[in-house]
């Protein structure tokens, strides 16, 4: 299903997106303004999610911010053609991103495509839900190998998951719930999966005084923060 939303004719970035476009152009010089062509895109985007429930870049928005920027509107809409993270199309509620490169496929990411399909009912990739809630799409290299596979709902990275943890996470959003993004296994960032295997533990720490003669000898032994005298 693709959604029946008509270009709008109209587009200004409303007080909230203003503060935003604020930042990005503050952070390079007026000769180089053209240069915030990307982050006024995101905004774009968006506002565009937050006022009509579709994330989505509308032609009008790029002719826009090109002209915010004084630049050729062709200049916009290279840099929005080119980037899987900017949608020229309406999208559902939530956009489901399933990374397919080749560490989140070597762990598992067909499961969660299969899990997309099955519980949000989207048919494919490029597609959306007839319920309008869920699009999906595949995806190039999200960053976060390390905790393959990967599933980007929105802005939010879902990591070390499986079938059975992908479903649940489309049925809490089906719910109107946002659940914790990050590891679903509660893995500690990219610490190992079992756990630490190393440094595992803090080794007491005795005072020089105290330690036998041939040990407080040793070479480079000296209590934290003491200098060594000559």
């Amino acid at each position: 299903m693709s959604l029946n939303i008509p270009e709008p004719t109209e587009f200004a970035f409303d007080e909230e997106s203003e503060k935003e476009v604020a930042k990005a152009l503050a952070r390079y010089p007026e000769a180089r303004k053209a240069s915030a062509v990307m982050p006024l895109l995101y905004v774009a985007q968006r506002q565009m999610g937050r006022l009509t429930g579709s994330a989505w870049v509308p032609r009008i928005a790029m002719d826009v911010i090109a002209a915010r920027l004084g630049i050729a509107p062709i200049r916009v809409y290279e840099v929005a053609s080119f980037y899987f993270m900017y949608n020229l199309k309406p999208i559902g509620k939530f956009h489901l991103q399933v990374c397919g490169t080749t560490p989140c496929m070597l762990r598992g990411s067909d499961e969660v495509t299969r899990a997309c399909k099955d519980v949000a009912k989207v048919p494919g990739f490029g597609q959306t839900s007839d319920d309008g809630l869920f699009t999906m799409t595949e995806v190039e290299c999200l960053g976060a190998c390390v905790n393959a596979p990967i599933l980007q709902v929105d802005d939010d990275y879902y990591e070390d998951l499986d079938y059975d943890r992908t479903v649940q996470i489309i049925e809490a959003l089906k719910r109107g719930e946002r659940p914790a993004r990050g590891s679903t296994i509660g893995r500690l960032n990219s610490a190992p999966m079992g756990g630490p295997i190393a440094l595992t533990e803090v080794p007491e720490y005795v005072p020089m005084a105290e330690r036998p003669p041939a040990e407080a000898a040793a070479e480079g032994d000296a209590a934290p923060g003491a200098e060594k005298k000559e």
